[in-house]
């Protein structure tokens, strides 16, 4: 192997990879490296779940049910925002966050750090729409590995969806009714 001609194409691909960058972010702070990273990992991510459900060797449906669809929806909805949002899963974005005050009801407003390699973590974690995609892959993926078990966690966490639905409901009326809204 030629480890110098290696070496070359690496520094000459940097090169690249930052002056894409900068003109990319027009000034701003952009960080394209971490969100490749993101991607990459994601591509990982998804491959190792479609390596689990081939070795298992079970045949895809043909197409997925309508109501597991709806399941999966409003579960990946929930799960988000409880892994993103929620005061309890807090110590899990400690890492990569910064607490900056309460964002509606149960829920926390967090900023990225800016460190190196932890602002895009950082804006992944707090951003619901982004775990919701990791969330549908598992629970897809999981779904085709042990369809029943993930039925039953995804009912639970579309009953936990329901339920604040609920709470929030009830919290709008109460406060209509005594003048508190």
């Amino acid at each position: 192997m030629d480890w110098a001609a290696d070496l070359r194409l690496a520094g000459r691909l940097h090169r690249l990879v930052e002056r894409t960058e900068r003109r990319y972010s027009a000034g701003r702070e952009r960080s394209l490296g971490g969100y490749l990273a993101a991607m990459a990992g994601f591509g990982v991510y998804t491959a190792a779940w479609a390596t689990a459900v081939r070795l298992r060797g079970r045949p895809l449906p043909e197409r997925p049910e309508p109501w597991d669809v709806v399941l999966t929806s409003v579960a990946t909805f929930r799960l988000s925002r409880l892994l993103s949002k929620a005061a309890v899963t807090s110590p899990l974005r400690a890492p990569f966050t910064r607490y900056v005050g309460p964002q509606g009801p149960a829920e926390l407003h967090e900023e990225a750090q800016p460190e190196d390699g932890k602002d895009t973590v950082g804006e992944l974690v707090t951003c619901p729409f982004c775990v919701s995609v990791w969330v549908a892959s598992t629970l897809t993926a999981s779904g085709l590995l042990w369809p029943r078990a993930t039925r039953t966690a995804t009912g639970g966490l579309a009953a936990l969806a329901g339920a604040d639905a609920l709470q929030l409901a009830y919290g709008a009326l109460v406060g209509k009714a005594t003048g508190d809204d």
